[in-house]
């Protein structure tokens, strides 16, 4: 069966059992800050398995885009020398939420495996777990299996092979794993568990079956999930090459097209073995797959999080193509063999084809300049290792590799090469202290409510009950909202908060729109008999849960079960409104200007402004710019209606709606439309406006790059745009009033201006030029030091322009000389030059010269052997320097 047979099959026969079919989440996962990347089918069901979250079905089943490059889920290292390990893999799973549990699962696998599938039952081997302290042997799996299998077929493994777990925290369990017999011809000794536990190769892992039971916490203490669930996962790559009688997953029709096409560039075959070219052709094969996914799903190659793991993977991909002779890009060409391969199974590699070819070139133009730049700092720590202990040590390999983004193996060729040892131990001493780093940040940026994490578990409970009922879509205002519990400003549970004091108040239903989306939340007051106290922000306490208003200031004490009125200020809810409409405009313009690849990677939505981050490769002009505000300005002036309406996520998805980038989506969603929907449509739990003409008017005032292949664009709507232009416009005014000029003639009437004031200041320089030049041989300012004649003098009032041609000058007069000039500018700052004889420049160079000087007025700079030019921060030792130049170009003279 070819894989994408053996994909289908799969999910229509768990569909025939009841199983929702459920589309893969995307490879950045929504809502969780814990993951990396989407790293097992169950990522999306998390929260389902934690009693958390429901969904109309109880039983489903995916092929779910899999990312393993961090943390225990690591196979970046393996990829290539091993011939089923991959960065990027599909991932089979069938799923049950409290609905059937192991003596189903296990019958439903067999009978996949057995009777749709026709593998031979007796090359089939299971595992379950053996027992260990505090968790007992799995009698009930075990007792299954044997109703399939003898005896000498089921084995039992403890808990690093059978029991999983998604993270250190999370849903886990006891599992059973199934294994292939690939026959004698592949070495070991044939006896099962033995073979397993060597890790030899006769017995592949084709399908883990986990029996989701508990929930581990920090502390690693299990607790009982509300109902036990079923996990599966089955690799896609692994069980096409059971079923194609290969013993590699990059002999599947999988990989074969792009090692094809790899093989084809390089001039030479695949030969499927161990030799360094046949492992560089699997490296590239597999990293193509994975970067080639992770840009469709909206990352992009940069120094950061899951930017720099995609750079990570590129560049190695990179490296292990001038392994093979292809020094010219040549990763951006293969994109379109991947895409014909898996695009119909995920269509978002067609629709974002042209962005990701775009992404790919761009970042390897990218590391050839990343070569360029950093092989001579390479080169100069490995000319300093080898004058020394002849090892480079792990710290200087490590920027180099951090910084400079030179591989790790590359440095470690070159390294080799040159006869030194490469300190591996100080290179993962520094490389673990950046992961620490990372994992710092993963956890930073987790879910604001969590702060609310020492909820007891009855409190946890009852709040979960009441739900998060949200009215903010309809009303800004609800009368006699219950309070369900309150927190002070440490976020403790209390059972009061006395007046004048700050924290946090849950309500059973609330108007106010919690951040999300890039939306920030709404702000208002509650109200009690005693008056009013101002809410700041809201927060989500977690999934389920109702969210927390933060109370600024309480007129009287606020205690559960008291009454209030919740208001949201309208002011800022409607800028709010505006704003957030507006992006959704803006996004539809941008594809129509710059093209259907930009998608959204970020945005900020707030009553006084909006922000937007989206995929694109170059800087927008000028000219795009003013297209796009026209674009949205003509859509405000239509005043087309706003309409939203919930629908199911999937057939609002195909029905054209557009899903954003890192956003979580349950199975219904709101569907937002402008107009006949023809302009934009997209899924969005936000607050907007009723029409178009509510904004009132959209202007630009910002475009930058935020990262490599994401830009940026800050824009203001309604009184927020007038208020930006009307005082731009009075000093325009104050200009034109100044030129007598018209509107149309104030920038020729600057233009000529500056031109006349650049051509007063040259002539000034000549003539202080010539007049210095002609103190040339002023007392203490020419100095001889063996054949050569030094010039060092201060000049006031310094430009680079100037002592430029007074050191032109200057040096007209010399035979064989050297001029040094520096003063300070009249930015308070230093400017400096040298300029040397040409019969001196194989002696010493002027750049040498302005490097040993600038340092000692806070500076550097460079240039050519003949003339160069430096700047520095402290003229006060401007002097210092000019009475130290003497004694430097002896030193660097050997006089």
């Amino acid at each position: 069966m070819h894989p994408n047979d053996i994909r289908a099959s799969f999910l229509k026969y768990f569909e025939r059992h009841g199983h929702r079919i459920v589309p893969s989440s995307p490879l950045v996962p929504g809502d969780d800050p814990t993951l990396l990347f989407t790293n097992a089918g169950m990522n999306q069901f998390k929260d389902v398995f934690l009693g958390r979250e429901r969904r109309e079905y109880t039983r489903a089943t995916s092929s779910q885009k899999c990312m393993r490059v961090s943390g225990k889920h690591n196979d970046l290292d393996n990829v290539g020398p091993s011939l089923r390990h991959h960065t990027f893999f599909e991932m089979l799973g069938n799923f049950s939420f409290g609905d059937y549990f192991k003596h189903d699962a296990i019958e439903l696998a067999w009978t996949l495996l057995t009777k749709e599938w026709g593998l031979d039952p007796s090359r089939l081997y299971a595992t379950v777990f053996k027992g260990e302290p505090g968790i007992p042997r799995d009698d009930e799996a075990y007792a299954r299996w044997r109703d399939f299998l003898p005896a000498d077929h089921v084995g039992e493994l403890g808990m690093a092979d059978n029991f999983w777990a998604m993270g250190d925290t999370g849903p886990c369990g006891r599992c059973s794993e199934i294994y292939y017999d690939r026959g004698a011809t592949v070495p070991g000794t044939g006896r099962f568990i033995e073979d397993v536990e060597s890790g030899g190769e006769r017995f592949v892992e084709i399908w883990n079956n986990v029996f989701m039971e508990f929930e581990r916490d920090a502390s690693g203490a299990l607790a009982a999930l509300p109902a036990p669930s079923i996990d599966t996962g089955m690799g896609l790559e692994r069980i096409s090459a059971v079923m194609q009688g290969t013993l590699s997953n990059y002999d599947t029709p999988l990989f074969t097209p792009v090692i094809a096409a790899t093989s084809k560039l390089v001039g030479r075959p695949y030969g499927r073995s161990m030799e360094p070219a046949d492992v560089s052709m699997r490296v590239v094969a597999d990293h193509l797959r994975a970067m080639t996914f992770l840009i469709a799903d909206g990352v992009v190659p940069s120094n950061e999080w899951r930017g720099y793991v995609l750079r990570k993977i590129m560049r190695r991909a990179m490296r292990h193509g001038r392994k093979l002779g292809l020094d010219e890009p040549f990763l951006h060409e293969l994109v379109d063999v991947l895409v014909a391969e898996m695009g119909d199974a995920y269509p978002e590699l067609k629709a974002g084809r042209a962005a990701i070819v775009q992404v790919v070139r761009a970042e390897e133009e990218r590391f050839d300049a990343v070569l360029t730049s950093g092989l001579p700092r390479l080169e100069e720590a490995l000319e300093r290792a080898a004058a020394g202990a002849r090892v480079l040590p792990g710290d200087e390999a490590f920027k180099l590799y951090d910084t400079y983004g030179l591989p790790r193996d590359f440095i470690e060729d070159l390294a080799s090469n040159q006869g030194l040892r490469f300190d591996a131990e100080g290179f993962e001493r520094e490389m673990e202290a950046q992961r620490e780093k990372a994992r710092a940040k993963s956890g930073f940026e987790g879910k604001k409510g969590e702060d609310f994490r020492f909820l007891s578990g009855e409190a946890r409970a009852a709040l979960a009950d009441a739900g998060d009922v949200f009215e903010g879509y309809t009303d800004t205002r609800l009368q006699g909202v219950p309070i369900l519990a309150v927190f002070d400003d440490r976020k403790r549970q209390v059972e009061s908060l006395p007046p004048g004091a700050g924290g946090w108040v849950v309500l059973a239903r609330t108007p106010f729109y919690v951040e999300a989306g890039g939306q920030v939340s709404d702000q208002g007051w509650l109200e009690t008999p005693a008056g009013r106290s101002r809410v700041g922000g809201v927060v989500r306490l977690g999934p389920g849960l109702p969210r927390a208003h933060r109370v600024e200031s309480t007129l009287a004490e606020i205690r559960p079960r008291d009454l209030v009125m919740a208001e949201v200020d309208v002011r800022l809810r409607d800028a709010t409104r505006r704003n957030h409409t507006a992006t959704h405009l803006l996004h539809a313009a941008l594809r129509q200007v710059l093209g259907p690849h930009v998608k959204q990677a970020g945005s900020l939505v707030a009553p006084d402004r909006l922000r937007f981050d989206f995929v694109h490769f170059s800087a927008v002009t000028g000219d795009e710019v003013l297209r796009i505000e026209q674009i949205v300005n003509e859509a405000i002036l239509r005043n087309e209606p706003v309409t939203t309406a919930v629908r199911d996520t999937q057939e609002a998805i195909a029905a054209g709606a557009m899903a954003l980038f890192g956003e979580k989506y349950g199975d219904k969603v709101r569907v937002v439309s402008i107009g006949d929907g023809q302009f934009s449509t997209e899924l969005c739990g936000g607050t907007h406006v009723r029409a178009t003409g509510d904004i009132g008017a959209f202007l630009v005032t910002e475009e930058t790059g935020v990262a490599a292949g994401v830009r940026r664009i800050e824009a203001l709507t309604g009184l927020g745009a007038l208020g930006y232009v009307r005082p731009r416009l009075q000093e325009f005014e104050k200009v034109r009033s100044y030129l007598n000029a018209d509107s149309d003639q104030v920038l020729t009437r600057l233009e000529a201006r500056l031109q006349g004031l650049e051509k007063a200041v040259k002539d000034r320089d000549r003539k202080l030029a010539r007049a210095a030049a002609g103190g040339a041989g002023a007392e203490g300012e020419r100095v001889t030091i063996g054949d050569v004649t030094l010039v060092a003098r201060r000049v006031d009032e310094a430009s680079k322009d100037l002592l430029r041609s007074i050191a032109d000058q200057i040096k007209s007069t010399l035979t064989t000389g050297i001029v040094f000039l520096a003063g300070p500018t009249a930015e308070g700052k230093v400017a400096m030059v040298a300029s040397v004889t040409g019969n001196v420049t194989a002696r010493i160079k002027a750049g040498q010269i302005v490097k040993e000087l600038a340092p000692m007025v806070g500076g550097g700079g460079g240039g050519r052997p003949d003339f160069a030019e430096a700047g520095g921060k402290d003229p006060a030792q401007v002097d210092a320097m000019l009475a130290a130049a003497p004694e430097v170009v002896k030193r660097l003279l050997g006089a």
